[in-house]
């Protein structure tokens, strides 16, 4: 293995998928897999000392999943590429993931050479959306509305999960009174009073969408 080849993290919930990806990749030269994680938190956790050039991303992930992971990881090692790997094809996932800061959506069910491009191109600076991918994303739906942030994405994702503002505090290691403000943002900006109708909004534009959430 040169110095050269990319390092590349997994971050995946399922063992098996995992593994497969890192048998896959292994046989490229290029490629260098340096890790397999299983949750959102672990890899926040572990970022700065692995030190990956690409994370391949699950979604749906127990405890903070891969959106929210995604913008945690890019707040403190933004010269990261984050690629997502998911079964989901919907542009709501999509879009999320993009907002989020991911630079690559790849479905789980495309052929090996593909996730070894998406590979190549997103360590190339480039964006890659695989065909299905490419296909089910339609910008032009967007709402007309004042954009949340990145941050306030992730706090409505929280908030929305049924979290106090304590909590959200906690998990993005931020005061409560930041919370609070990003909190009145939010509902600001969406014109929505309530923390149900939070959790209404969320729901309807895919900002809970690959994270695990039940209700």
């Amino acid at each position: 293995m040169t110095s050269a080849a990319i390092r590349v993290l997994i971050v995946d919930d399922h063992p098996m998928v995992a593994e497969g990806i890192q048998f896959i990749l292994e046989n490229d030269p290029q490629i260098n897999v340096i890790g397999t994680l299983s949750n959102g938190q672990e890899v926040i956790d572990q970022v700065e000392v692995l030190t990956p050039d690409v994370i391949l991303m699950d979604l749906n992930m127990p405890g903070i999943g891969g959106l929210s992971a995604t913008e945690i990881i890019l707040e403190r090692r933004p010269e990261t590429r984050i690629l997502i790997l998911s079964m989901h094809d919907s542009p709501e996932y999509i879009s999320s993931a993009l907002n989020h800061g991911a630079v690559g959506y790849v479905l789980k069910d495309v052929p090996t050479e593909k996730i070894k491009q998406a590979i190549q191109a997103v360590m190339a600076g480039q964006q890659y959306l695989c065909t299905g991918a490419q296909g089910s994303l339609n910008p032009a739906n967007q709402p007309d509305r004042e954009q949340l942030t990145n941050r306030e994405q992730t706090i409505l994702l929280q908030l929305a999960q049924g979290k106090s503002n304590k909590d959200v505090a906690q998990d993005l290691d931020i005061s409560i009174r930041t919370v609070e403000t990003h909190r009145k943002n939010i509902k600001r900006k969406l014109g929505i009073s309530s923390t149900a109708g939070l959790t209404r909004y969320a729901m309807e534009h895919g900002v809970l969408q690959g994270t695990g959430a039940k209700f």
